[in-house]
C-alpha cells in the first residue's frame, strides 16, 4: 500500500431506493485525480407520486468535468436496474470502454443498437485482471437470478475493494457455474480494505432458495392447465424463462414471447446458446388463437404491472390478436418491486374477472426464488471476504440497518459499517476509512417527452391534476385594458355538485372586482394576481387546491 494514494467511493445510485445502481471509484495520487472506474449504470422505477414518469436514471452532473479520467464502465450483470441507463449517459460520459460478461454484453449491444449508438464493449474472462489506469479489476463468478452475474475485486495502490453487487449463494443453479468460492476467499486472505455488498435480503432469515426450485413448479402448473399458459417475469431473467421454456417443450406447447424487451433478450440468449428452443416450437403472436389452447405457452414482459407492457395489454384487452378465456392460467414469477404492488394486483384482478386462473407468490410457494441473498448468504460472504470496512448497497435504509446488525453479530465493529445515502462519499486513506463531503444529486426523469424534461414543478402539477383537478380562467381584454366579456371558467376533475354554479359565479365576480385597474402592459401581473386569488378562494370554499391556469387574450384595434 502506497500512502501517496487515496481512494474515494461515491454511490450515484443504488443506495436508499434499491434500484438505479451506479457506483464511482476515484483513485487519487498526491491529491490529484488519476483514474475513475464506474460500476453499473441502471434505471430506477418511479414512485406513485411521480406521475407520468417512465423511469429514473442517475444524475451524472458530478462526472461531466472529469471525463478524461474515466477509464471504464464495468457492468456486474444484465438486470435493467444495472444496465439500462447506460445508453442515455454513454456519450455524455465520453464513450468509455465497457467491460462485462457474455450475456450482459449481448443485452447491452441490443440496447445500443436500438438507440443507434456505437458501443465499445469487451466480453470479459473470469479470473483475469483488467487494468484501468492504476486500478486493476478481477471478475468473479457469482450466482443471482440471471446467468453471467459477477462480483468484482478492485485492486488499487490505496487498498483492495470487494464490490459484491446483487447475488445469492446458489449451490445448484439451473444453468452456469456455482459461485467461485476459491477466488472470493483468496481475495479475503490477501486482505480486503472494504466490501460493498448487496443488502436487500438482510431482513429474511436463512439461505435464499436455489433458482432451480422454480422449474418443477412450472411443470406442475402447466400440467394442470387446460387453456393457454402464460408466464410473466423480468425480461432479463433468462434462467427463469429457460425453465418455463423447458416445461413447455416437455408438454409440446408452442412458445410465444410477448413484449419488445422480452423478444430482444430471448433472441440474444438463444443466439449464444443460453436458451435452446426447438424451431418447431417457436410460435408467433398472430397464430395463438388458431392453436389449441393447451398447446400454447406465452412468456410476457410486464411482471411489475407496467402500463403499456405486453402483459398489461393482455389483461386490459388491448392485444389486437390474443384474447383471454376461462381456463387460461397466468403464473406471476416475480415479486413486486416496492411501490409497484397496486399496479400488479390491479392487473391480477382484471385477469381474474375474465376467468383466468392467476397464480402468484401470495397463494403459491416456489413460484419465485429471490435473487438476493438472505441473512445466511450475507453472513457467509462477510466471513469469506473478512473486510476491514463494509458498506451495504442495493437496499433501502432499513436493509442497511439490518445488514449492520448482521455484521455486528459476526463481531464487526458498528463504526466500520457505513450506511450511505445517494451522493454520500467515503475516503480510503492509509488503510483508514472516513466520510467525505456529499455530492449533490437529483433524480433525472425519463418520460415520453425526453430525458430530464420533467422536473419537480411538472411533477407537482401532475399530482395536483390527479388529485385536485384543474380550473382554467379565460379572460378577453379590450385594447383599452378593460374586460371585453365576462370571464369564463373551465373545470376538469375539480367539483361537480349542486353548489358548482354558485361557486363559479362568485369566482367570476372576484375576478371582475380585481381587474378594473389592470392594463394590457401588465399581462403577466394579471395572470399572477388572478391565479393567486382563485387558488385562495377555492381552497377556502372547498378545502381543495386545484391547478389554476389563467389564459389571457388582448384584442387589437
Amino acid at each position: 500500500m502506497d500512502n501517496r494514494y487515496k481512494l474515494r467511493f461515491i454511490p450515484l445510485g443504488g443506495v436508499i431506493g434499491v434500484t438505479k445502481n451506479m457506483y464511482v471509484y476515484e483513485l487519487y495520487k498526491d491529491d490529484l485525480l488519476q483514474d475513475i472506474v464506474i460500476i453499473d449504470c441502471g434505471i430506477g422505477f418511479p414512485r406513485n407520486n411521480e406521475f407520468g414518469v417512465d423511469f429514473i436514471i442517475p444524475d451524472i452532473t458530478y462526472l461531466k468535468d472529469k471525463l478524461n479520467k474515466i477509464r471504464a464502465v464495468v457492468v456486474s450483470h444484465g438486470h435493467e436496474d444495472h444496465t439500462s441507463a447506460l445508453p442515455y449517459h454513454y456519450e455524455a460520459l465520453g464513450k468509455p470502454p465497457v467491460f462485462t460478461s457474455k450475456l450482459t454484453s449481448m443485452f447491452l449491444q441490443n440496447k445500443f443498437e436500438e438507440a443507434k449508438i456505437p458501443l465499445d464493449i469487451t466480453e470479459i474472462k473470469y479470473g483475469q485482471q483488467y487494468v484501468f489506469g492504476e486500478i486493476k479489476v478481477e471478475f468473479i463468478t457469482m450466482t443471482h437470478s440471471i446467468p453471467d452475474t459477477t462480483h468484482l475485486v478492485l485492486r488499487t495502490p490505496a487498498g483492495t475493494i470487494y464490490h459484491g453487487s446483487d447475488y445469492k449463494l446458489d449451490l445448484t443453479p439451473p444453468y452456469g457455474s456455482s459461485p467461485d468460492f476459491y477466488s472470493i476467499t483468496k481475495a479475503g486472505h490477501e486482505g480486503v480494505m472494504c466490501m460493498m455488498s448487496d443488502c436487500l435480503g438482510s431482513e429474511r432469515e436463512g439461505l435464499t432458495l436455489s433458482e432451480s426450485i422454480v422449474g418443477q413448479t412450472f411443470e406442475d402448473e402447466m400440467r394442470k392447465t387446460k387453456g393457454k399458459f402464460i408466464m410473466t417475469t423480468f425480461s432479463s431473467n433468462i434462467s427463469r424463462i429457460r425453465q418455463c421454456v423447458e416445461a413447455a417443450i416437455k408438454f409440446n406447447r408452442k412458445i410465444i414471447f410477448l413484449g419488445r424487451s422480452m423478444k430482444g433478450n430471448t433472441e440474444a440468449a438463444t443466439e449464444i446458446g443460453y436458451l435452446p428452443i426447438p424451431f418447431s416450437l417457436i410460435g408467433k403472436e398472430e397464430e395463438v388463437m388458431s392453436l389449441p389452447p393447451n398447446k400454447v405457452c406465452i412468456i410476457a414482459a410486464g411482471s411489475q404491472g407496467q402500463y403499456g407492457s405486453a402483459l398489461a395489454k393482455l389483461a386490459y384487452k388491448q392485444n389486437k390478436v390474443i384474447k383471454l378465456k376461462a381456463g387460461d392460467k397466468l403464473v406471476v414469477s416475480s415479486d413486486p418491486i416496492p411501490g409497484n404492488e397496486s399496479e400488479i394486483y390491479a392487473l391480477i384482478e382484471e385477469m381474474a374477472l375474465q376467468g383466468v386462473d392467476v397464480v402468484y407468490t401470495d397463494i403459491q410457494e416456489q413460484l419465485h426464488a429471490s435473487g438476493h441473498g438472505n441473512q445466511e448468504d450475507i453472513k457467509f460472504l462477510m466471513r469469506f471476504v473478512h473486510p476491514k470496512y463494509m458498506i451495504p448497497i442495493g437496499g433501502d435504509y432499513r436493509h442497511q440497518r439490518q445488514y449492520q446488525k448482521l455484521a455486528g453479530d459476526l463481531g464487526q465493529n458498528k463504526d466500520t459499517v457505513f450506511l450511505l445515502d445517494e451522493g454520500d462519499t467515503v475516503w480510503f486513506i492509509n488503510n483508514q476509512a472516513s466520510r467525505g463531503e456529499k455530492i449533490e444529486t437529483k433524480n433525472v426523469y425519463v418520460d415520453a417527452f425526453g430525458v430530464g424534461d420533467v422536473g419537480n414543478v411538472v411533477l407537482k402539477d401532475r399530482k395536483l391534476l390527479s388529485t385536485e383537478g384543474m380550473v382554467i380562467a379565460s379572460l378577453v381584454f379590450n385594447p383599452s385594458g378593460t374586460l371585453a366579456s365576462k370571464p369564463h371558467l373551465i373545470t376538469r376533475g375539480f367539483v361537480y355538485d349542486k353548489d358548482e354554479e354558485k361557486l363559479f359565479q362568485d369566482a367570476i365576480r372576484l375576478i371582475e372586482k380585481l381587474l378594473p385597474s389592470q392594463v394590457p402592459a401588465e399581462e403577466s401581473k394579471v395572470k399572477k394576481d388572478v391565479g393567486r386569488t382563485l387558488e385562495n378562494y377555492f381552497r377556502e370554499m372547498t378545502g381543495r387546491s386545484p391547478l389554476v391556469m389563467v389564459d389571457t387574450v388582448m384584442l387589437k384595434n
